[in-house]
């Protein structure tokens, strides 16, 4: 592979390209899927692209008002309760852009039931996928939200 991009990148800037090897090129290690049911829950750094945010943290913006919350859950847990102003992802995501304020700056964080759950990695991408750049994940989800007695809304 690198022996290629090193090609193209000659070929590309009017250079000529190395002769070729007879060793064979080494293999890509490859990507082991979830299964199905269990996209989200490989770890840690599957997640790395969207930073965490804190309980503390997310209480203050959500008590000042200045952040713009995806509750990942499903309709019928965000009727049973939500942290408040949140946005139900299942609800609003065939308009979710119409849903988002314009400011692509927007603080986003997306949230599902708690740190095993994945829900919340779709809506992250969602809004990323829209232009979005400060999207962050809150681990503790709807139930570490209530276990620290956050506010909820019904």
């Amino acid at each position: 592979m690198t022996r290629t991009l090193l090609a193209l990148a000659l070929v590309a800037c009017g250079g000529s390209e190395p002769a070729a090897s007879t060793a064979p090129a080494p293999a890509e290690p490859a990507a082991a899927a979830a299964p199905k049911g269990h996209e989200g829950h490989e770890g840690h750094d599957d997640h790395a692209a969207f930073a965490e945010i804190s309980f503390e943290e997310l209480s203050g913006l959500v008590a000042a008002k200045e952040v713009v919350l995806l509750d990942a859950n499903g309709t019928e847990s965000f009727a049973e309760g939500h942290i408040p102003g949140a946005l139900d992802f299942e609800a609003v995501s065939a308009s979710l852009q119409a849903s988002l304020p314009e400011a692509k700056d927007t603080l986003v964080v997306a949230y599902c039931g708690g740190p095993s759950c994945g829900a919340w990695k779709k809506a992250a991408e969602a809004v990323a996928t829209l232009g979005y750049g400060n999207v962050k994940h809150f681990k503790g989800g709807i139930s570490g939200w209530k276990s620290a007695e956050g506010p909820v809304e019904m």
